[in-house]
């Protein structure tokens, strides 16, 4: 059977899940220069996501309560989840308790990166910024640094198990990941914590399976690589690939593709748009090295730093949008070079966006029909095992977004309907997906509010991919109930686009 490794896939991971009663070590016994309050900071963010099921309201704000490291330049870094959709960010020097409001100066929910300065550039003097450290390997100790209540550092000793590429929480991005085995307590303030090797900065820790006791850390080249981006005017964030492949172990499937020399993962899928597609890389090519670098049957190559490690490293990790790589590509029994011009995702193009942050979503309300455009957040909203209870037409959707046709645009879709005079008879209608409205295609929300500014012979006419088949709402109905819904269903607006 054909596993397949995805280079863009998107699902949600866990974020750090803290548990157990192992106790805590004290002492560093890596050799570390004690990490002091002089470097660490609490970061405590009030945030508040907006509710998909409801677009135009937000659900109940919360806290998180998470550490950030001083680098230099005057930035704290934490993770990005820390600080998603925050109302408000606060520093908070650990021991003295003097807060500072904080502004994000930079985010990438793909890398889970985010950095911070003070509002006021005062309230860091005296501290002191870490280094990034350099040069870590499997089996090397590290210290996790928490807080105390009353701001007393406290320190667990680890060791680094290894060294692999894996998905990140937003967006499942194959980026590099340290594994660190520590036994971890609950703190105060635990959403993201520093660890330390030598003195220096050795990454963040974004997850914590206490069961395992196995920690996954953000590591020195995904954060130096984000600072680097975060340096230029204009932020580019990390480049993909754009193509999914396979493991080429199946002998049978080696006869099949005629090849006969050793090595090689088979291309399963092409992102449309991507950079692999631009170049001219198709499915059903094997690709056989990267920059020179052979692969082995299951997509990794030696790296002088690392090890042995999938060539994701080298496309998503190492490369910055605008590099490029040259593959080296065996299609139908010849062999030839295949540079590729590696660009970052453009997230406008998904079909159905993997994650949501800092933004609002869009609607439109027609009458009391709300219509949506669909995203993974909208889905996860049915909880934890979303994608069993969410609809299945739109959780395929989601599932196979890059297998529809690349001019497929947005999927637009009936949410819920608002009860309305001009609605009855249609309440039980939801989730159904929208192909015309008045006679236009619908590719948008934007598609669908043009739409419907031109009725025919005084309806609106509304065409679906499913059960009903197509409704009708009377024009005039429809424009004279906007203020009396809204003032119903205490709308801000009948959309946003």
């Amino acid at each position: 059977m054909i596993t397949r490794t995805l280079l863009f896939a998107a699902i949600l991971t866990p974020a750090i899940v803290f548990g157990g009663s192992t106790p805590i070590s004290k002492a560093p016994t890596d050799g570390n220069l004690r990490a002091g309050n002089d470097s660490v900071l609490r970061v405590n963010s009030t945030n508040q996501a907006y509710d998909f099921f409801r677009p135009w309201t937000k659900k109940s704000p919360f806290s998180r309560r998470g550490l950030g490291a001083l680098i230099e330049g005057g930035y704290i870094l934490v993770t990005a989840e820390l600080v998603g959709n925050s109302n408000y960010v606060e520093l908070e020097k650990a021991t003295t308790a003097e807060k500072s409001g904080a502004i994000v100066e930079r985010v990438d929910y793909e890398c889970n990166l985010a950095l911070l300065r003070p509002a006021d550039q005062k309230f860091l003097e005296g501290m002191k910024p870490l280094a990034i450290d350099e040069g870590a390997q499997v089996g090397d100790r590290a210290t996790v640094i928490q807080l105390e209540s009353n701001g007393e550092i406290a320190e667990t000793s680890g060791i680094l198990t290894s060294i692999t590429t894996a998905g990140y929480p937003m967006d499942n991005m194959g980026l590099l990941i340290f594994r660190l085995s520590a036994p971890l307590q609950q703190r105060d303030g635990s959403f993201t914590l520093p660890v330390m090797r030598g003195g220096r900065l050795l990454g963040l820790l974004m997850r914590y399976d206490a069961r395992s006791q196995t920690a996954d850390l953000i590591p020195p080249p995904v954060i130096r690589h984000f600072l680097k981006e975060a340096a230029k005017e204009n932020y580019g964030g990390f480049a993909r690939a754009g193509m999914a492949f396979t493991s080429t172990r199946d002998p049978q499937l080696r006869k099949f593709i005629g090849l006969d020399q050793p090595g090689g993962v088979y291309v399963t899928e092409i992102l449309p748009g991507g950079a692999a597609e631009t170049a001219g890389m198709k499915k059903g090519d094997v690709i056989l090295a990267i920059n020179g670098l052979p692969i082995d049957q299951d997509g990794n190559y030696e790296d002088k730093e690392f090890g042995r490690i999938s060539f994701s490293h080298v496309t998503n990790t190492v490369s910055h949008p605008g590099d490029t790589i040259q593959f080296k590509i065996f299609r139908e029994g010849a062999t030839f070079d295949l540079p590729v011009h590696l660009t970052a995702r453009d997230r406008s193009k998904m079909l159905s966006e993997s994650y949501f942050m800092d933004r609002p979503p869009k609607y439109v309300i027609l009458g009391g029909l709300v219509f949506l455009e669909l995203s993974r957040p909208f889905l996860q909203e049915w909880g934890a095992d979303w994608v069993k209870s969410a609809p299945q037409r739109l959780v395929a959707y989601d599932a196979f977004q890059y297998e529809k046709p690349r001019d497929r645009g947005k999927v637009v879709f009936l949410s819920q309907v608002l009860p309305s005079p001009e609605t009855l008879g249609y309440e039980s209608l939801e989730n159904v997906i929208v192909s015309k409205v008045n006679g236009r295609e619908i590719r948008s929300l934007a598609d669908l509010a043009e739409a419907a500014k031109h009725p025919v012979d005084g309806f609106h006419e509304i065409e679906f991919e499913e059960d009903p088949g197509k409704i009708f709402l009377d024009a005039a109905g429809v424009e004279g109930s906007r203020d009396r819904l809204q003032k119903e269903y205490s709308l801000p607006a009948l959309e946003r686009l």
